[in-house]
C-alpha cells in the first residue's frame, strides 16, 4: 500500500505511526479483548486511556494546574457560542480581532449573545497581515478579547500574542495547537477542533482557566455549560471516544518527536522550504505579508489561473492530494500540519519547479 500526501486542510493526515497503531489495536485493546470503539466510556479501561491523553496533553502543552482541559463535541463552531455564554458573566460586550474567515464566523455568532468591538481588523486589505499590537484598540468593559492566531483559509498567522491586561485573552487555535511551544498563562481559553493537528474529526480540545468556569448566562443549556464537563471529566454525556483514543495517540507520538520544540523545527523548516520555492518562482505567488505568514497553511496562486486545473491533475498523478484552494481564495493551498512529512513537501516543491519549467 502507498500513502499519498493529503495536504488538506482538515480532517488533515494523522501520522502513519499513529493510524499503524490504531490499525494494531483494532479488535483488542491492551489484552482487554475489545475494541477502544467498543468500550464504555466509564470503564477503567477507557477512564486509563482518558487520564493517560489529559496528562500527556498537559506534559507536551505545560498546562498550569490552574488549568481544565475538556474533551468536547461540537467542533470549533459550537465554541463561538459556549465562550460569550460562559465568560460574558454580567457584563455585555467583547472584543474580537477580525482576521479572516474564522474570525468572521465568530464574531458573527458572538453578536448573538453581547455587543462585540472590533479590536483590529484586516479586511481592508483582504486579510493578508494581521494587526500589530500598537494598533489594537481594546475595551476596558470587555468581558474577553477573542483572535484566531492562524486563519486557515487566508494562510495568515499572528507572530505574536497580544497583550490584554486583565481582560481574558480567548484563542481558537484549531489549525495551529501543537505546532510549537505556547505559555498557556498567557490565554483565559484555548480552543481547537483536533481534525487539524490533534486526531480525527469530532472531538474538540478546550483549554480554560479555572476561574472562568461556572457563571453562565442565564438559561444556557446544559451541554453549553463548561461547568457541566468540568465537573464530569468530559464525560457528562459519552464522548467521542474513539476519537479522544487517537489524540492520545497523537500526544504520544509528538513526544517521541522530542515535544514541541521538535515540532516546531520541523514545521519552520518545512514552511521555509516551500515560501522560498515560491518567493524565488516567477510563477507562483503568496499574497500573505511576509510577518503574518502560517507555518501551517500556505496558499498560492499560479501565473495563469487557466492552468490551475491541469496543475491539480499533474499534482492527484504524482500522489499530492487536496492542493486546490478554499472557494473563497482560489488557486491552491498546502496545508502541511505536523503530521506532513518533510518528504511531502520536498517532493511537491519538485513538482511545481518541473510544472513551471513546463508551462513558465
Amino acid at each position: 500500500m502507498t500513502r499519498n500526501f493529503n495536504f488538506s486542510a482538515g480532517p488533515a493526515m494523522l501520522p502513519t505511526a499513529v493510524i499503524e497503531r490504531a490499525r494494531e489495536e483494532m479488535l483488542d485493546w491492551n489484552g482487554s479483548g475489545m475494541s477502544v470503539m467498543e468500550m464504555s466510556h466509564r470503564g477503567k479501561e477507557f477512564v486509563s486511556i482518558a487520564e493517560k491523553a489529559e496528562a500527556d496533553l498537559r506534559e507536551i502543552l505545560t498546562i498550569p494546574q490552574n488549568y481544565k482541559v475538556l474533551f468536547l463535541q461540537g467542533g470549533a463552531s459550537s465554541q463561538f457560542a459556549m465562550i460569550p455564554l460562559n465568560l460574558l458573566k454580567d457584563k455585555k460586550k467583547a472584543d474580537y480581532i477580525n482576521t479572516g474567515m474564522w474570525s468572521k464566523k465568530a464574531i458573527a455568532e458572538a453578536k448573538r449573545f453581547c455587543e462585540v468591538s472590533l479590536a483590529g481588523d484586516t479586511s481592508e486589505n483582504n486579510f493578508t497581515t494581521v494587526p500589530d499590537q500598537r494598533s489594537l484598540v481594546l475595551d476596558p468593559d470587555a468581558a474577553y478579547v477573542h483572535y484566531t492566531p492562524n486563519e486557515t483559509i487566508g494562510g495568515v498567522e499572528f507572530d505574536y500574542v497580544p497583550e490584554t491586561g486583565d481582560i481574558p485573552l480567548v484563542a481558537d487555535m484549531s489549525s495551529d495547537i501543537l505546532s510549537r511551544p505556547i505559555d498557556v498563562s498567557k490565554f483565559g481559553l484555548i480552543y481547537a477542533g483536533a481534525q487539524k493537528n490533534i486526531g480525527p474529526s469530532g472531538l474538540t480540545i478546550v483549554i480554560i482557566r479555572e476561574d472562568l468556569i461556572g457563571n453562565p448566562a442565564d438559561g444556557i443549556p446544559t451541554m453549553f455549560n463548561y461547568a457541566t464537563h468540568a465537573d464530569a471529566g468530559s464525560m457528562y454525556n459519552t464522548p467521542p471516544t474513539y476519537n479522544w483514543y487517537v489524540a492520545g495517540l497523537v500526544f504520544e507520538w509528538i513526544k517521541d518527536q522530542g515535544g514541541l520544540s521538535a515540532m516546531a523545527e520541523i514545521n519552520r523548516r518545512k514552511a521555509e522550504k516551500l515560501y522560498t520555492a515560491i518567493d524565488n518562482s516567477g510563477f507562483y505567488a503568496n499574497p500573505v505579508a511576509e510577518n503574518a505568514r502560517s507555518w501551517m497553511n500556505i496558499p498560492f496562486t499560479l501565473a495563469d489561473p487557466g492552468m490551475d486545473a491541469e496543475f491539480l491533475s499533474g499534482a492527484t498523478q504524482r500522489g499530492l492530494l487536496t492542493l486546490k484552494g478554499h472557494r473563497s481564495v482560489g488557486g491552491m493551498r498546502a496545508s502541511i500540519y505536523n503530521a506532513m512529512p518533510e518528504e511531502g513537501v520536498d517532493t511537491l516543491i519538485s513538482y511545481m519547479q518541473e510544472f513551471e519549467q513546463k508551462n513558465g
